[in-house]
């Protein structure tokens, strides 16, 4: 099974990531993983600590010679703003955080719980998705993450080839595939930033060239959008997630939600083996696999949590009403929440790829893959 574990607090020292499971005789581009991780810094409405910090990750352990060799690789992003042992405690637990919540549960600081809740630690999740972008993309599966909405401003995304929706997106302050609606967002964060005030949104990603049957109808915890949904609200400040239509499904009536099928000889070397859809209103995804079109997935980002017009709290030790403590943060981080949905999905789209064909080397699951189409196409 490939596996993720992540270490490091927001201002310690490094975060760490160990991947386990992943197969041998991949070999790695670190630099591709620092440009994501740069992706993940940038974006119109982040704090300033993202000039302090540049992040690059350090692989400690699981290659030789450029190529992984099977055994855990330990990824490592330092933090140059470390002052984790310089830092005070928090009296003023901030309503939205799990100050209060984890201060309570393990009778401690609140400063041991925000280090460790931070978003910060989706740097090195976002490194060990880049890392197993690497892979999927030995079979062609490319995962493409963007924004779709800041607040109630929508940016429905422009059609097109992925490449150029990509330098669209990478040329967007927001990450989005609508540059007409960027100067809308960008007035509505200033506006915000005057205010004191945060802000969130929507995003979406897209998994294009996936091959039927990754995940499983037969048990409820191999699923694979439950185990996306559970891979993705586990980020940081994510309150929902749609799969497909999402929640829009149960406004239609399913005349006018399923995907109807058809055949077209003329692509049964594609991932899709020649079944066609008109549409793809669930996403790619029935019974919990995969069924040859797009994935898409989107997940709702809430505003957030540390204003720098701070909410209404209390001060643990006297009881008293006072308002939250600050500590210095983003407006909207919309932008790099992008970023990290498109990596955790890589991930947990990577786990399902090892399942189904094999992650001890990439050379057996090249195999395997090119017996599974050859053995579906005769289907």
């Amino acid at each position: 099974m490939l596996r993720l574990l992540t270490a490091g607090e927001s201002h310690g020292k490094a975060l760490l990531a160990l991947v386990d499971g992943f197969p041998a005789g991949l070999t790695v581009d670190t630099a591709a993983i620092d440009v994501e991780l740069q992706r993940r810094q940038g974006g119109y409405g982040r704090g300033g600590r993202q000039k302090l910090e540049v992040d690059t990750v350090e692989i400690l352990s699981g290659i030789w010679q450029g190529k992984t060799i099977g055994s855990p690789l330990a990824l490592s992003v330092s933090n140059r703003d470390s002052k984790l042992e310089r830092l005070k405690e928090l009296e003023r637990p901030r309503p939205g955080h799990g100050d209060l919540t984890g201060a309570i549960k393990y009778l401690g600081s609140i400063r041991g719980i925000l280090e460790r809740a931070s978003a910060r630690e989706t740097a090195v999740r976002v490194a060990a998705g880049a890392l197993t972008q690497q892979l999927l993309g030995q079979f062609g599966i490319t995962v493409f993450g963007y924004v779709v909405q800041l607040e109630q401003i929508a940016a429905p995304p422009q059609p097109g080839e992925v490449t150029a929706l990509k330098a669209l997106r990478d040329a967007s302050p927001l990450y989005t595939l609508n540059p007409e609606v960027d100067p809308r967002l960008v007035t509505r964060i200033d506006e915000a930033t005057a205010a004191g005030d945060t802000l969130g949104g929507l995003v979406e990603v897209r998994v294009i060239g996936l091959p039927f049957g990754l995940g499983s109808h037969a048990q409820w915890d191999q699923k694979l959008d439950g185990l996306l949904a559970q891979a993705v609200m586990s980020v940081q400040a994510i309150k929902g997630v749609e799969i497909g239509l999402g929640f829009e499904a149960s406004r239609r009536p399913g005349s006018q939600v399923h995907d109807e099928i058809a055949f077209d000889p003329a692509r049964v070397n594609e991932p899709t083996l020649g079944y066609v859809r008109k549409t793809n209103n669930a996403g790619g995804l029935e019974a919990g696999m995969t069924n040859g079109q797009p994935l898409v997935v989107r997940a709702a980002m809430k505003p957030i949590s540390t204003l720098r017009k701070p909410l209404a709290s209390i001060n643990l030790d006297t009881k008293e009403s006072e308002t939250a403590a600050y500590e210095r943060s983003d407006v909207c981080a919309l932008a790099a929440c992008s970023v990290i949905v498109e990596s955790v999905v890589a991930f947990t789209v990577a786990q399902a790829f090892c399942e189904k064909f094999g992650h001890d080397s990439l050379t057996e699951m090249t195999a395997r893959y090119g017996k599974f189409l050859e053995l579906a196409r005769e289907r």
